[in-house]
């Protein structure tokens, strides 16, 4: 072995970092969930701590890349992720991370680390290291083997694509929808066209409802992994006044149904009780460790 350690070089690792995510996923550990469509999604956000990216680490034998810590959008909590046979690295990137990706507030520093209930190896490095652990919540997936809950569109609504999107419109259901105050005197459009700039975004797939006055009323964003044939939803949103229509489900439905004919076998979904109710079903349990000192 020829092992050596690196810093990230955002333009160019991006591309190598998601290739050894996709080549390295494992569906029973989800990768600690860094999934490669949660890593891409996070660095086209536009809250991304782009100019600390450096601070994420890469381990490589021979050049191959076999070892990852990296943060989603702020730092201070990561993600450590390794190829199997080379889960001995762990503990330098712990290490690293602990020098690197940590934050200071009060006079105190502080790094939460993000894995699954489902590896045992990183749960006791994490408890020999100090951590504690302080939250977990479900890791969801939607069996394509199963029916899709089938709602009707109410009269007047319609569904479409973003390969003409509004982005005002669409910046304004997504501030709306995730529950932000007011309307800014002007709604910021950048984040949203940077989202649907990210190489793999699939305007074909990103699905909305648009409400008879012409205001998107629910929105969704949709990944395919073509190599682990799986969907991955990111971002969903439904304007308040248009919730308890049935909107989100009759959007999502639309998009787990492209992505099946994709090859998708099954859709990652988030953790509220909302998925559970149309038939998603927890596969692991995703933990977050914490250490002060």
């Amino acid at each position: 072995m020829n092992i050596k350690q690196r810093r990230y070089q955002i333009l160019m690792d991006f591309e190598k970092v998601h290739r050894f995510l996709t080549d390295t996923y494992n569906f029973e550990t989800l990768n600690s969930y860094l999934l490669p469509q949660y890593f891409e999604y996070a660095h086209h956000l536009q809250w991304f701590d782009y100019i600390r990216s450096y601070r994420m680490g890469l381990w490589e034998d021979d050049g191959e890349l076999v070892g990852v810590a990296c943060y989603e959008i702020p730092i201070g909590t990561v993600h450590l992720h390794t190829k199997p046979e080379y889960s001995f690295l762990l503990l330098e990137l712990l290490k690293w991370s602990k020098q690197e990706i940590s934050i200071c507030e009060n006079d105190k520093h502080l790094l939460n680390v993000w894995i699954t209930d489902k590896e045992n190896e990183k749960q006791n490095l994490l408890k020999e290291n100090g951590y504690q652990l302080v939250h977990t919540e479900p890791a969801k997936i939607f069996c394509y083997e199963k029916e899709f809950v089938e709602r009707k569109l109410p009269e007047g609504y319609q569904i479409i694509d973003s390969t003409n999107v509004d982005p005002a419109r669409l910046a304004k259901c997504f501030w709306l929808g995730f529950d932000h105050n007011e309307l800014p005197s002007e709604i910021n459009t950048d984040g949203n066209i940077q989202m649907l700039n990210a190489p793999r975004a699939d305007k074909s797939l990103m699905t909305i409802v648009v409400a008879p006055n012409g205001e998107y009323a629910c929105a969704l964003g949709m990944w395919f992994d073509e190599q682990n044939k799986y969907a991955y939803l990111e971002p969903l949103a439904t304007v308040p006044e248009y919730r308890r229509m049935g909107l989100a489900t009759i959007a999502l439905t639309e998009a787990m149904k492209k992505t099946k004919k994709l090859g998708a076998t099954y859709c990652f979904g988030g953790g509220r009780e909302f998925y559970t109710c149309i038939g998603f079903e927890t596969t692991c349990n995703r933990e977050l460790w914490k250490k002060e000192w």
